[in-house]
């Protein structure tokens, strides 16, 4: 795909993105709002989470079972997810129904019920997901991480707080939704088989009347500096995570950052997997991988151990990391970059993946890349732009949680 991109701005500041494929017969699209956990007031973690649920418990003219039919009537597969910044919601779906389902997504969006009976349910939703982490040590372990890890609130969970989540009421939350459901910060996407002047006409038509206000998110982000929390669990099993800043994907060593962790995590050949699980067999499950937000990014490592093999791993991760600078081989950075681009591919054949990617580039970017971009991005990499990245970058000052029976050391924590 070369970069055929297709983008209108409404006069109310809402973006309209496109990604066409010709290819296939579905089409995905995808709702950015600018209420995402970071941006929550304090107190009300949790409350996006809740929002996601609430506003489709009926919209416009259909109560909540009449919308559930009327989107299961059009076989939409739905998505949500709570970003830092964002709530996005969107769905994939055969290419005639775009436009009813645009329409029934305006009405959530614009016109939600929000009826006090409905928001009793959403919440106990989303207090139950929290109340679940404790059966799910790995998911708990990595959303504490980066609670830890990015400076408050770009940290803040996507889930929310137990204690929070039972003080949110349906009016604060209400309230919430009205001031942060903002059109001009609002960024929708498509891609697939559509019709890109048909869409614009039918969404200005649908949001561009609505009022808005200027909108402006800057988060004033200080370097990260590690430190330790440990959660006491008296179970069999140890869970340790831990994080350390790198670049973001605007910066120019943006593919060297990508192409380090990969050679650290990006297979069965990789070096975490080889070392600490292969040759020492101290972990039975362990992986890496770049995380970013727009302000600030880094790279976390999941590790599931027994409590008496528990610092050995950690030492042994920490060391890996460090000894990434010291030398890497051309097969490994070879590796590296052919597994990067084989994700790309599959990326590449999924409507939805695009519709997201190019939503996540727009906002993080200002601008998207396209496929042929970021595969020659890689391509450029070499073992000396890595290593030069590595030095210039060094991997230290770790964040590190977790979740067993005992503390770990962790330098001079």
């Amino acid at each position: 795909m070369t970069g055929e991109f297709d983008m209108h701005v409404l006069k109310n500041g809402m973006v309209l993105l496109g990604e066409p494929m010709e290819a296939v017969g579905s089409v995905a699209f995808g709702f950015m709002l600018p209420a995402g956990a970071a941006l929550l007031p304090e107190g009300c973690c949790g409350a996006a989470n809740v929002i996601s649920d609430w506003i489709f418990r009926g919209g416009g003219d259909k109560d909540s079972r009449q919308l559930s039919d009327a989107i299961d009537g059009l076989g939409l597969v739905r998505s949500r997810s709570i970003g830092s910044s964002h709530i996005s919601i969107g769905a994939s779906l055969e290419a005639g129904n775009l436009e009813q389902a645009l329409e029934l997504y305006a009405d959530v969006i614009l016109r939600p019920r929000l009826q006090d009976e409905q928001f009793e349910p959403a919440r106990q939703l989303a207090v139950d997901e929290v109340l679940s982490l404790d059966d799910d040590p790995r998911h708990k372990v990595m959303l504490k991480l980066r609670e830890q890890f990015y400076p408050s609130p770009l940290g803040r969970s996507t889930l929310g707080e137990i204690s929070q989540l039972q003080d949110l009421t349906a009016d604060k939350t209400r309230n919430i939704l009205k001031d942060k459901f903002n059109l001009s910060g609002t960024i929708f996407s498509v891609a697939g088989k559509y019709d890109f002047g048909r869409i614009c006409e039918q969404i200005e038509n649908l949001f561009a009347g609505i009022e808005t206000k200027p909108h402006e998110i800057d988060f004033r982000v200080q370097k990260n500096s590690g430190k330790y929390l440990h959660i006491k669990n008296d179970g069999a099993q140890t869970h340790i995570a831990l994080m350390t800043e790198t670049v973001r994907p605007s910066d120019d060593d943006y593919y060297n950052a990508r192409v380090a962790v990969s050679v650290l995590s990006g297979g069965m050949s990789a070096r975490l997997f080889t070392e600490v699980r292969e040759k020492r067999g101290l972990c039975y499950a362990i992986g890496a991988r770049y995380h970013s937000l727009k302000y600030a990014a880094g790279i976390m490592c999941y590790a599931g151990t027994t409590p008496d093999k528990a610092q050995e791993t950690l030492d042994v991760i920490i060391g890996e990391f460090e000894r990434l600078r010291e030398g890497i081989s051309e097969e490994e950075i070879a590796r590296a970059k052919v597994g990067l681009k084989s994700s790309l591919i599959l990326q590449s054949e999924s409507s939805s993946s695009r519709a997201g990617a190019i939503a996540g580039d727009y906002y993080v970017l200002g601008r998207i890349r396209s496929l042929d971009e970021i595969k020659s991005g890689i391509d450029a990499t070499n073992v000396d732009s890595v290593i030069e990245f590595l030095r210039k970058n060094i991997f230290g000052d770790f964040t590190v949680l977790t979740i067993g029976p005992a503390k770990l050391e962790v330098g001079s924590n």
